[in-house]
């Protein structure tokens, strides 16, 4: 799957449902993916990635002048909405249903005498007539109103006799308003304080907006690699919290192939309450999710949802031409927009299961944006891997990627990641020496599964692996000459993006 790390295309607005009008009086008519294309090391470099029933009525001749009003028989059509999903890739169609009414009111026949012959109206019959009737409702209005009024004076005299003054006063409480620590607005409250809105600048002076949280103490807030990579050769960077409270920021390290960075902030306050930190191998589908970040430039936004799926195989770019990053992901339909990025996916309790890092996007965004929105598909980092790339970017400065040492096909596939003939580079398509040769592993052979996930392309390969560690050993599938196989091999490593 390939996707934007934040792009928008908004479906169309539903058409309006017609104002009904007044019918004439005759009756109404029926009606992730690549890290070379030529193939290249499976351990961390990234290449760059679409009803109605009218109805009517007619009254017999009345011997009384006029005729009764005609009824009149309201129908309407409703429309539906349909949306289709692909695997593979993520996309969706939307049709949205109009509602229709229509009206038809019935006609009245009348007649009386021959051809040519005149009329005269009769005299009307005392006590039978519609204005009689009008009078008889009107009094009974009035002298219900006249009774209400009287017991209403009644009843404040009497209090006022006995007590002196009466007070009307309506309730000033609609129940207890304190929030439980489990409900969204809880979670909101405890969270949004240990979020930021970051404003990234290059050197000429071009910017966005992502979002980060508070990873320690000592001032680290992570994000998204995207978010800050402007502003890493010298750019600036600050980072806003919901108090209102702006601080320069600088970038620790960066992890293109990951999409994770870690700033620290200068001169930072000594409260900051970093958010907890959950186990994202412990989610399961169906879980709640909260996501804050600044969509739009929207800064403290919230918005929830649910784990629509999980170890979703994701190649996402930013569009500039980059390297694309990699990930195992947990999918949300929480709403994520461009300004999302790097902001916290939380659960019910609060604590952080992943970073917010890409969306599905159907196209280019209507209204003049330019930019992608929600479709309901958006994909975060899970936390367990964020967590050790934060802590080694911390460390070093630079991030360490799990490897097998064998160059892989990024084609679209399904029927697993093959290893390539030849290189990136030109460089051997096993490493001599590395954990692939030693394994036993040759150029041609179709990687199958990796532990029990299923491997269904060289993108879906390099997510599993770099969900794990360097000298993590993992059972490798593969097919070679039509059979079928396994290994182990015991994962090496490689430092740096390049």
């Amino acid at each position: 799957m390939s996707t934007e790390n934040e792009g928008t295309a908004v479906p169309p607005a539903p058409s309006a449902p017609p104002v009904p009008v007044d019918a004439p009086a005759a009756p109404a008519p029926q009606g992730p993916y690549g890290q070379d294309a030529q193939g290249q090391a499976a351990h961390g470099e990234g290449a760059s990635g679409g009803a109605g029933h009218p109805g009517g009525s007619s009254s017999a001749p009345d011997p009384s002048w006029p005729p009764p009003p005609p009824p009149a028989t309201p129908s309407h059509g409703e429309g539906g909405a349909g949306s289709s999903y692909g695997d593979g890739g993520a996309g969706s169609s939307y049709g949205d249903g109009g509602a229709g009414s229509s009206y038809g009111d019935g006609g009245a026949g009348y007649g009386a005498g021959g051809w040519g012959s005149s009329y005269q109206q009769p005299a009307p019959k005392p006590g039978r007539g519609r204005s009689g009737l009008v009078v008889a409702i009107l009094a009974a209005a009035l002298v219900a109103g006249g009774l209400g009024g009287g017991l209403g004076y009644t009843l404040a005299k009497n209090n006022d006799e006995t007590s002196g003054s009466t007070t009307v006063s309506a309730s000033t409480s609609g129940g207890d308003l304190k929030r439980d620590p489990g409900t969204v607005a809880g979670v909101a409250a405890k969270a949004l304080p240990s979020t930021v809105t970051i404003e990234a600048e290059s050197n000429s002076g071009e910017g966005g907006t992502g979002t980060g949280f508070v990873f320690d103490k000592q001032g680290h807030i992570v994000t998204n690699n995207h978010v800050v990579a402007g502003a890493v050769d010298g750019g600036k960077l600050t980072a806003t919290f919901p108090s209102g409270k702006k601080y320069d920021a600088e970038v620790v390290g960066h992890a293109q192939g990951y999409d994770v960075a870690v700033i620290k902030l200068k001169n930072a306050p000594s409260d900051l309450k970093p958010l907890t930190l959950g186990d994202s191998d412990k989610v399961a589908v169906g879980d709640a999710t909260i996501a804050i970040g600044a969509p739009f430039g929207l800064s403290d936004t919230v918005t929830t949802g649910i784990i629509s799926a999980k170890n979703r195989p994701v190649a996402s770019s930013d569009g500039s031409g980059s390297q694309a990053s990699y990930m195992s992901a947990l999918q949300t339909d929480a709403s994520i927009n461009p300004g999302n990025s790097g902001g916290p996916l939380l659960d019910a309790q609060g604590n952080v299961i992943g970073i917010n890092s890409a969306i599905q996007s159907t196209g280019n965004g209507g209204f003049g944006t330019g930019q992608s929105g929600s479709i309901g598909l958006g994909f975060a980092i899970p936390i367990n891997q964020a967590e050790y790339v934060a802590q080694e970017l911390i460390k070093t400065g630079k991030p360490v990627y799990a490897k097998i040492g064998a160059s892989v096909s990024l084609d679209d596939s399904s029927d697993g990641a093959q290893i390539t003939d030849q290189g990136a580079g030109g460089a051997a398509p096993v490493e001599p020496g590395g954990p692939a040769a030693k394994a036993g592993l040759k150029p041609g052979d179709v990687i199958t599964k990796l532990d029990d996930r299923v491997i269904d392309s060289g993108p879906t390969l390099i997510g599993e692996i770099w969900t794990h560690k360097p000298g993590d050993k993992v059972t490798i599938t593969y097919e070679r000459g039509g059979k079928q196989q396994t290994v182990d091999v015991t994962l090496g490593s490689r430092t740096g993006d390049n």
